[in-house]
C-alpha cells in the first residue's frame, strides 16, 4: 500500500513537472494588423505583443511567435494551440476561453466607424441605416455589444482589416467596420488609399481597451504567472508606457492599475 501511495505521488510530481516544462518556450499567436503586429511574406512576426512578451518573460523562457489571421489565432487560443494572444477587447463569451491579463496594455478613446467608397452616395447617420448594407467585419474580431449581437446585419466575413478596406474600395461590398484612431493609422502604414474612402456620420463612441490573453491550459503555468506577475509591475513602474510609446499609444491610465 505505502508502496502504491509512493508511485502514485511521483507520478503526480511527473506530470506537473512535465507541464510546466512544456512552456519553457511560450507561443504567441501574431495577426497581421500594422503598425501593431506585422507578419512578413517570409513569415517573420513582429510587434507589440511580442515586445510585451519578451520584456515579462525575463530571459526565462523561449519566445515563440505563431502567424495566423485573426479567427485562426482566436481558435488556436481557445484550444490551447497557443499560449498568448494580445491586443483582445475583453467580451463574456471570450471569457468564457481563454484568461485576460490585467491591465489592458491598449486603452484609448476612439470611434467604432464605417467606411464607404467614396462617390458611393451611402449615407449611415444612425444605427438602422446599416440594415441592408454589406458590411465587411473581421473574422473573430469584436465591436461593440449591438453591433455584434445584431443577426439582422449582412455581415461579410473577411480575414484582416486590411482585406475590408479593400473590399470596400473595389465595391464589392459597401461598408466596412474599424476603430477609427488604428484604422487611419494602419492604412497610412499599408499605403491603402485613404483619400478614396469616406467616413460615414453614424458612429460608436467607447474607451476601448485592448487585453493580452492566456489560453486556460497555460494559464495554470509558472510561466503564466511570471508574466502575469511581470506585467503588473512594469504598469506600476510605468515601463510598460515606455514599451507601447513606439506604437503612438498613450500611457495606461493610473486608475487600471492594480
Amino acid at each position: 500500500m505505502q508502496q502504491l501511495v509512493l508511485s502514485l505521488l511521483f507520478l503526480c510530481f511527473y506530470l506537473s513537472s512535465n507541464a510546466y516544462a512544456d512552456h519553457r518556450a511560450i507561443h504567441v499567436a501574431v495577426d497581421h494588423a500594422p503598425p501593431y503586429s506585422s507578419v512578413s511574406n517570409e513569415g517573420e512576426s513582429s510587434g507589440l505583443i511580442l515586445d510585451i512578451i519578451r520584456a515579462t518573460a525575463a530571459n526565462k523562457y523561449q519566445v515563440r511567435a505563431v502567424p495566423c489571421p485573426v479567427s485562426r489565432c482566436l481558435r488556436m487560443l481557445e484550444q490551447g494551440e497557443v499560449d498568448v494572444m494580445g491586443g483582445l477587447i475583453k467580451t463574456p463569451a471570450r471569457q468564457n476561453s481563454m484568461v485576460f491579463v490585467d491591465p489592458p496594455y491598449m486603452a484609448f478613446s476612439s470611434s467604432y466607424v464605417f467606411y464607404a467608397q467614396k462617390g458611393s452616395d451611402l449615407s449611415v447617420s444612425r444605427f438602422e441605416d446599416l440594415y441592408g448594407k454589406r458590411i465587411a467585419v473581421m473574422r473573430g474580431a469584436a465591436f461593440f455589444e449591438r453591433f455584434d449581437q445584431d443577426k439582422k446585419l449582412n455581415k461579410v466575413d473577411v480575414t484582416s482589416e486590411q482585406v475590408a478596406l479593400d473590399l470596400v474600395l473595389k465595391g464589392r461590398v459597401d461598408l466596412a467596420i474599424a476603430i477609427e484612431d488604428t484604422a487611419e493609422v494602419a492604412m497610412k502604414v499599408l499605403k491603402q488609399p485613404i483619400s478614396q474612402l469616406e467616413k460615414m456620420h453614424y458612429r460608436h463612441t467607447n474607451v476601448i481597451y485592448g487585453y493580452m490573453a492566456f489560453s486556460r491550459k497555460f494559464s495554470q503555468t509558472h510561466a503564466a504567472e511570471d508574466i502575469k506577475e511581470n506585467m503588473q509591475e512594469l504598469a506600476k513602474n510605468k515601463l510598460l508606457d515606455k514599451l507601447i510609446a513606439p506604437y503612438a499609444l498613450p500611457p495606461i491610465p493610473p486608475e487600471l492599475m492594480q
